[in-house]
């Protein structure tokens, strides 16, 4: 990506105050020594960075879902939905996807359909690419039904240093596919809860575009 390219990319409004704190602190650093400013001034370049939210080319083909978020692919296994969204005990493919602080963190819905649930659960700040950081870490689960009449649902999952997770959601809302949905502040990892009728079309290792990579196809 060319640099002008970030440069010209807008950012989330959760960006807004931290990028005019640190600009601010990096003129009075300045003010008091000039190599504490430009580090300052390094640093507001980077909180920009990190809340940069690029536009994002949605596919439109039917029956497939996309990535929640940037990042790579940590796990693939089998797993229980969260209890808080009452989806039962049966096991569904959970893939989950990690975020370092170099990845955009504003997060996108899946797929097309009906938000039928919202659940906020305090927790832990795990390592997020931890197996146990689903069910441990503090997190935001959302459960959906696809245009199709898929029961999924996803999580933003907090890490080491994340301390804030936005969900713009709500509960019986109409969503489209890559639709923004929120933001975690800093590094995280998203899950998502596949339908049996959903089969994963990612790998572990594999990196990821929010809102553009497939990440699941729905079976014929």
């Amino acid at each position: 990506m060319k640099a002008m390219d970030v440069v010209m990319t807008p950012i989330h409004r959760e960006g807004h105050l931290f990028v005019a704190l640190f600009f601010a602190a990096s003129i009075v650093l300045m003010a008091l020594w000039a190599p504490l400013g430009w580090i300052g001034l390094v640093l507001t370049a980077w909180c920009l960075y990190f809340f940069r939210d690029p536009h994002r080319v949605v596919p439109e083909e039917k029956g497939i879902l996309v990535s929640p978020a940037d990042g790579t692919v940590c796990l693939i296994m089998e797993a229980t939905p969260p209890a808080e969204l009452g989806m039962g005990d049966e096991k569904v493919t959970r893939i989950s996807i990690f975020l370092s602080v170099f990845n955009v963190h504003v997060n996108r819905v899946p797929a097309a359909g009906t938000i039928t649930g919202l659940a906020y659960v305090p927790g832990k700040y795990l390592n997020a690419a931890d197996e146990d950081a689903s069910e441990e870490n503090e997190r935001q689960l959302v459960r959906m039904t696809t245009e199709d009449g898929d029961d999924i649902a996803f999580a933003q999952v907090a890490g080491l240093v994340a301390r804030r997770i936005l969900c713009d959601l709500e509960d019986g809302q109409k969503v489209e596919r890559g639709d923004r949905m929120g933001l975690i502040r800093f590094g995280s990892r998203t899950d998502i809860y596949l339908s049996d009728k959903l089969k994963p079309m990612v790998k572990v290792g594999q990196t990821m575009i929010g809102g553009e990579t497939v990440i699941a196809r729905r079976s014929a």
